[in-house]
């Protein structure tokens, strides 16, 4: 098998892994602080848990950019292994936590040293032919996509048979032995002395020259858009589910179906498109599927039944499929390849942000416009989006036809 993929193979299982670790934890956190950590009042409950959950993608929208930094000085298969070794030890001392408080710290220090998917992407990107980045890139997202998807449900299987605090240990031991394979298996060849030649500019620095390029600020917001869109409606679908099926028999079933069938089309069509992608362009891909994500979003305010919701919440997932993947094509392009590592830590702080504030802005805004107001918000937000992405390319490709 060829250097890059097994590269792609390994690092596609290690996302699994880190992505499914990191929302394991979702289905029990607050049963976690109720049972094993003491608290008895449910607002308690709720703060702690809605705190605890936030606390690591606030810290790794904090320091994905300096990681980035160091990758392109160091290597990225060093912020590879410190990523991994680091989370796996990390979370084995979650299961040790007596107090809120203690799991609230250890997660804002997640946070702080994650940054493998960020790292595998840039390692990838550098070792794959460039005319299969397209399909790496949509192979790697389908592993993080899936390890999304299964990792709340491996997580609920887990407490049901062995409690809460081992799932933590079983947690870490994945990330230790996916940290184990890629140390073992992944090559990159990184010439440390060359790169250490070259001047270090600071973080805000190496910002400012990055937003210098044209499409770098609308691809980072697009990945802003991407986790705001698919995140901003999440909290209330439960809600959402009850009102169209109209009585409460089978709801959780049908709650965890409508928020997990985004996520198993956008893990088919990944690899798909970002083959396509390689064929046509990943620029073409892109625009599409912001105009396919935004007219399957608008719909969804309008739907009369549990089954129509599905559709388009499958067609969503599809369209959503060609973004992430194109995004980091796209970002792979148009970065000087000495700063790819940083341009795609700012990338994972974009991601990370709209994790952050998705929730936060569509529980506040649905106060006021519902739900269904969130749908038709998330889907002009992605016209807009497609517009300025659109124009960003164009521009690009009338400067190359004028030099």
């Amino acid at each position: 098998m060829q250097r890059w993929k097994i590269n792609l193979a390994v690092l596609m299982g290690g996302n699994f892994l880190v992505m499914a670790g990191m929302t394991m934890i979702m289905p029990f956190l607050s049963l976690y602080l109720k049972k094993d950590l003491g608290l008895t009042d449910d607002h308690e409950v709720g703060l702690w848990a809605g705190f605890i959950f936030a606390a690591n993608f606030i810290t790794s929208f904090i320091f994905q950019p300096l990681w980035g930094k160091l990758s392109d000085k160091y290597g990225r298969k060093m912020m590879l292994l410190r990523s991994g070794f680091g989370m796996a030890i990390v979370i084995v001392l979650m299961g040790f936590a007596t107090e809120p408080w203690h799991l609230l710290a250890l997660r804002m220090l997640n946070g702080v040293i994650s940054g493998f998917s960020p790292a595998a992407v840039a390692l990838v990107s550098a070792t794959t032919p460039k005319n299969r980045i397209g399909f790496a890139m949509g192979t790697l997202q389908s592993g993080g996509t899936a390890g999304a998807i299964l990792g709340p449900f491996i997580g609920g299987l887990l407490a049901d048979s062995f409690g809460f605090r081992p799932i933590f240990y079983i947690t870490g031991s994945f990330l230790f032995l996916a940290s184990v394979v890629s140390w073992l298996l992944v090559q990159e060849s990184f010439d440390r002395n060359a790169a250490a030649l070259k001047a270090q500019t600071s973080v805000i620095k190496g910002l400012k020259e990055l937003l210098v390029i044209r499409q770098l600020p609308v691809l980072l917001t697009v990945t802003f858009l991407i986790q705001f869109a698919m995140l901003s409606p999440m909290p209330l679908i439960p809600l959402y589910v009850e009102k169209l099926h109209g009585t409460t028999e089978n709801l959780a079933f049908y709650a965890g179906f409508v928020g997990s069938v985004t996520g198993i089309s956008n893990l088919i069509c990944a690899p798909l498109l970002g083959r396509l992608s390689d064929r046509i362009g990943a620029s073409r891909i892109l625009i599409i599927s912001l105009a396919g994500a935004g007219v399957m979003l608008i719909p969804q305010a309008f739907v009369g039944t549990v089954g129509h919701l599905l559709i388009f919440r499958f067609l969503l997932g599809c369209f959503m499929g060609g973004l992430i993947p194109t995004v980091n094509s796209l970002i792979r392009k148009h970065t000087p390849d000495d700063m790819v590592s940083r341009s795609f830590g700012f990338n994972s702080s974009a991601l990370a942000l709209g994790n952050m504030l998705g929730p936060v802005v569509g529980g506040a805004l649905s106060g006021f416009i519902g739900i269904e107001g969130l749908f038709v918000l998330s889907g002009v937000l992605l016209f807009l989006t497609c517009i300025w992405a659109s124009r960003a390319i164009r521009y690009r490709k009338q400067t190359q036809v004028k030099a």
